[in-house]
C-alpha cells in the first residue's frame, strides 16, 4: 500500500470545513420558500433561524462528548452500537445510507441544476452527473478529498459573506418598513411553526459531519469538538443574517414555494444579469455541499461493513477509501433523483435523521453515568443537561407535528425502518453462519 494512503491524517481545519460545507447547502437556499408558505411573519421565520441554530448546537455539544468517549467513524452507527444495542445503532446506520446523506445530496444536485443560469440542461440526468463526478473525486485518496474540500468550502463561505454584504448595504426596492415588528407569537406554538422548523432542522443538518470521519483526525480528541461546535456556531451566523437579507429585498408574496430564493433575492437587489452571476455562484457553491456529504456518507456504509457480513462487499479494500460505499451511495442517490420530489425528500429525510441524531443525544446520559467516576481529559458538553434536553424536547415536537401534517412521507419514512430491519435479521443470520463454519 502506498505510504501516504498508510499515514495521511486530516487537520482541525479541515474537520471545520467539512462540517460547514455539510450544513450551508440546498437549505440556506432553498427552504425558505417552503416556510413561508404556512407561516409568513418574518420576525417568526427568523427566530426559526436562530432557534434551528440552537438545536443543532445543542446537538453538537453532546456529539462532541460522545465523540471523544467513541473515537470510532460511522457517526450514529458507531454511537448507538456501543452506546445501546447493535440494532440501535445498525438502523441509525441504514437510516444514514439509505436517506441520511443520499437524500441530501440528491437534493443539492437538483437544486445545483435548478440555479444554474447558463444552459438549457436536464434536471434530473445533471443532477446525476454531478453526483457522478463528484463521487469520482473522492474515490481518489484523502488528500484529494481534504484539499478538495477545503478550497470549495472557503469559496462558499466568501460568497456568503459577500451575498450578506451587499444585502446589507442596499436599500429594498420595496417598502418593508416594520417587517421585524410584524409578529404574532401565539403562532410559536402553531403546527406550521413546528413544520417550518422541520425544514430550518434540514437546513442545519451536518452539523454532525465530523463525527462520521473520527479515526480520520490526527488528533480527534482535540479536532472534534473545535469542528463541531466551531463549524455549527459560523453556520448559525450566516445562515439567520443570509434570510434577514432575503426577507429584507424580497416580498414575502414572491417568496412563497419558490425553490431560487437566492437567484430571486439578487435579481431584486443588483437587476437580473448581475443575478444570473450569482445563481452561477450560488450553483458553484451547492458543489462543496455535495463533496462533503459524499466524503462522509460512505463512511458509514463502510462503518457498517466491518461489522455485519451483509455489508462485507463495501468493506474498504485499498488505499483506505470505501470505493465501492461511494458507488452504492451514488446509485441510491441517482434513484432519488429520478423518483421523488423535491419537498417530500426533504420532510422524509429530515424526520428520519431528528430520531437519528435524537437517539444519539439521549445517549449521552448513559455515558454520563457509565463514566460518573471517571477521571479523563474527554471533552464534557455545558450546562449538562440543558442543551440535550433542549434537543431532544424540540425533536419530539418536531416529530409529533410532522407526523399530523404529513403522515404519508412518515408513514414511508417508518416503512423504510422496517425494511432496514429485515436486512438486519439477515446479516445476523450470515453472522451466526460464518461462526458456525
Amino acid at each position: 500500500m502506498p505510504k501516504q494512503f498508510q499515514t495521511y491524517k486530516i487537520t482541525t481545519i479541515t474537520g471545520l470545513a467539512l462540517v460547514v460545507a455539510n450544513m450551508i447547502g440546498t437549505g440556506a437556499f432553498t427552504s425558505l420558500g417552503f416556510q413561508l408558505k404556512d407561516l409568513s411573519n418574518p420576525t417568526l421565520v427568523l427566530m426559526l433561524w436562530v432557534l434551528g441554530g440552537v438545536i443543532a448546537l445543542s446537538g453538537a455539544f453532546s456529539y462532541a462528548e460522545i465523540g471523544t468517549h467513541i473515537t470510532r467513524s460511522g457517526g450514529e452507527y458507531a454511537f448507538l452500537t456501543k452506546l445501546f444495542h447493535p440494532l440501535i445503532g445498525y438502523l441509525s446506520g441504514w437510516i444514514s445510507i439509505t436517506v441520511g446523506f443520499a437524500a441530501p445530496i440528491a437534493l443539492s444536485a437538483m437544486a445545483f441544476v435548478v440555479y444554474f443560469p447558463l444552459l438549457d440542461l436536464n434536471p434530473k440526468w445533471t443532477s446525476i452527473a454531478v453526483v457522478a463526478i463528484i463521487s469520482y473525486i473522492h474515490s481518489k485518496n484523502l488528500k484529494v478529498s481534504s484539499k478538495f474540500q477545503i478550497v470549495s468550502t472557503f469559496f462558499k463561505v466568501v460568497l456568503i459573506i459577500a451575498l450578506i454584504g451587499i444585502g446589507a448595504w442596499l436599500e429594498p426596492t420595496f417598502d418593508n418598513s416594520g417587517f421585524l415588528t410584524n409578529s404574532d407569537y401565539s403562532n410559536l406554538i402553531s403546527p406550521a411553526f413546528a413544520v417550518a422548523l422541520i425544514y430550518v432542522s434540514y437546513s442545519y443538518s451536518g452539523w454532525n459531519a465530523a463525527a462520521y470521519i473520527t479515526e480520520e483526525f490526527k488528533n480527534p480528541k482535540k479536532s472534534l469538538p473545535i469542528a463541531l461546535i466551531g463549524g455549527t456556531l459560523l453556520v448559525t451566523l450566516l445562515y439567520t443574517l443570509l434570510q434577514y437579507v432575503f426577507l429584507k429585498h424580497v416580498p414575502i408574496p414572491e417568496l412563497k414555494g419558490q425553490l431560487d430564493v437566492g437567484t430571486i433575492a439578487m435579481n431584486k437587489m443588483l437587476g437580473t444579469g448581475v443575478g444570473k452571476v450569482f445563481g452561477l455562484a450560488i450553483s458553484l457553491l451547492l458543489v462543496s455541499g455535495i463533496s462533503a456529504m459524499v466524503w462522509v456518507g460512505s463512511r458509514v456504509t463502510s462503518s457498517i461493513a466491518k461489522d455485519h457480513t451483509f455489508w462485507k462487499y463495501f468493506k474498504i479494500k485499498k488505499s483506505n477509501i470505501p470505493q465501492r460505499a461511494l458507488w452504492l451511495q451514488f446509485a441510491i442517490s441517482a434513484l432519488l433523483i429520478l423518483t421523488g420530489t423535491f419537498e417530500q425528500i426533504l420532510i422524509y429525510c429530515g424526520i428520519l435523521l431528528t430520531i437519528s441524531s435524537m437517539a444519539t443525544v439521549i445517549g449521552i446520559f448513559k455515558l454520563r453515568h457509565q463514566h460518573k467516576n471517571s477521571q479523563t481529559d474527554n471533552y464534557k458538553s455545558p450546562l449538562f443537561p440543558l442543551f440535550q434536553l433542549i434537543f431532544i424536547v424540540l425533536s419530539l415536537w418536531m416529530i409529533v407535528y410532522a407526523f399530523m401534517n404529513s403522515p404519508f412521507e412518515i408513514l414511508v419514512g417508518f416503512g423504510n425502518i422496517l425494511l432496514g430491519l429485515a436486512t438486519y435479521v439477515i446479516s445476523i443470520k450470515m453472522n451466526n453462519n460464518l461462526k458456525t463454519k
